[in-house]
């Protein structure tokens, strides 16, 4: 089958390229001119590429002519505050309308939607593992990314509507091998050289790349039109999973912990010191707020009926000190 792919040069979407490829089908992605093509590495021959991205609706049409499916991993994440709102509404929700609409155009037999557990939602009085079956309310809890997500989800909802033959899929907290200065990548980094002496009290689901590709695949093959599947591994707290990293790396785990308005304080001059220098700033207080809170989910579903399996975060964390030191040379 002809596949055609978002996000495909980025930390998931490179990882979801692999595992079509691997089994047989041909990809056709979209990408910017700038974009880096270091995570795809070998693929990237294997692969037709469009220029263009989810903002311009032209090179989606032209990336789905003939294809028989699409996945829809493209997203912007904007841990930046009130700064990055615009752009994750512009992204994640009119990115995501683009696409169903190209979709509609192209008669494109099935979409696979990556969404997020954000997308859920969140509440200040939560309590146990949320669920496919969470609604969205409005919260204090719920950040900018948690809300482009949602309405992201309702435009799929509309593509239905219209006919489109549509699954979602919801990642937890996806952790693996990328860019150094990027996601996990970068927690490794800042462990070794010392950048995170203090743990956050709160806990959250991880998840490894691989096997949210994988489940990618499996939600195409067998998920159900217009249902959404939790794709997460373990919950856990940032004590353990900062822990078994660091054991991992060959480091002393950081273990001492600061009540909560000292960590939103010092946020706030993170923020204030990347606004300055105008930098994405790697510290704000939306990312403490979501560290101070224990998140957990509920993976039954994505087992069940998709028979998604998921490797304990040990494996992920060797996985990743093992890229680490062979980076560092």
């Amino acid at each position: 089958m002809i596949f055609f792919l978002t996000g495909a040069t980025g930390f998931l979407g490179s990882n979801i390229a692999r595992v079509l490829l691997e089994a047989g089908h041909q990809v056709r992605a979209i990408r910017r001119s700038s974009s880096k093509m270091d995570l795809i590495g070998k693929h990237a021959d294997e692969i037709t590429w469009i220029e263009g991205d989810v903002l311009d609706p032209e090179s989606l049409e032209e990336g789905m002519q003939s294809a028989h499916a699409v996945v829809h991993a493209a997203a912007f994440l904007g841990f930046e505050g009130k700064k990055s709102e615009e752009q994750l509404m512009a992204v994640n929700v009119g990115g995501t309308a683009n696409v169903v609409d190209a979709a509609i155009l192209a008669g494109i037999k099935r979409i696979v939607h990556v969404s997020s557990v954000a997308a859920l939602g969140r509440s200040e009085t939560d309590n146990g593992c949320r669920d496919e079956s969470s609604e969205w309310s409005d919260s204090p809890m719920n950040t900018g990314y948690a809300l482009s997500k949602h309405l992201a989800e309702m435009e799929i909802h509309r593509g239905i509507a219209m006919g489109i033959d549509a699954v979602m899929v919801n990642p937890s907290l996806v952790m693996g091998v990328g860019r150094p200065s990027e996601n996990t990548m970068q927690i490794a980094d800042r462990l070794v050289k010392g950048g995170i002496p203090f743990v956050p009290k709160g806990g959250t689901n991880v998840v490894d790349v691989r096997d949210v590709a994988v489940a990618c695949m499996r939600a195409f093959e067998s998920g159900k039109t217009g249902e959404r599947y939790i794709l997460a591994g373990y919950n856990l707290m940032w004590e353990d999973i900062l822990a078994t990293m660091s054991s991992n790396l060959g480091v002393k785990p950081p273990t001492r912990t600061l009540p909560t308005w000292i960590m939103m304080s010092a946020a706030a001059l993170f923020e204030f010191g990347a606004f300055l220098a105008r930098r994405r700033g790697v510290i704000t207080r939306e990312t403490i707020r979501l560290s101070m809170s224990i998140s957990c989910y509920d993976n039954a579903r994505s087992v069940q009926e998709l028979g998604c399996t998921y490797r304990p975060f040990a494996e992920t964390a060797q996985w990743i000190a093992e890229e680490y030191r062979a980076l560092e040379g």
